[in-house]
């Protein structure tokens, strides 16, 4: 019997979701950014993730990834709406009595276009494409 290979997918996948996780709390808990409803949302899809892949990754169990991949996809089209919202003028709907921080507040603006929504999308999109390439053990 023969040990199963290790799926450096899924530890990839790992680490983008730890970075992704550390990320949101180090600009929500040490710069003090209030995170909007929409980032919420993405906090919600991607802080399981980093658990589930750690978990998937200690016992190369890739058959989470049926369970794990619609989470970060749907976390990713919460970030692909985000992102719009912030850089689309007219996007959003117009909210007068909004609570809170609005979601088209930018934070962060790194070259014109890498906001906190583009960082969570491009995490949950390096997830699910680790996921989409990951094969199954023989």
């Amino acid at each position: 019997m023969h040990k199963a290979k290790m799926s450096y997918h899924l530890y990839f996948a790992w680490v983008v979701s730890v970075i992704a996780t550390l990320g949101s709390l180090y600009f929500s808990e040490i710069k003090g950014f209030i995170p909007c409803e929409l980032c919420w949302y993405q906090r919600i899809f991607m802080y399981p993730l980093a658990i589930l892949l750690g978990i998937a990754s200690f016992y190369n169990d890739k058959s989470l990834k049926k369970y794990i991949l619609p989470l970060s996809i749907m976390g990713g089209t919460i970030s692909l709406y985000h992102y719009l919202v912030q850089k689309v003028p007219g996007f959003a709907a117009i909210k007068p009595c909004v609570q809170g921080v609005p979601c088209n507040v930018q934070y962060i603006n790194w070259f014109g276009f890498v906001t906190i929504p583009f960082l969570a999308l491009t995490a949950f999109t390096l997830i699910s494409l680790l996921l989409v390439l990951m094969k199954k053990s023989e």
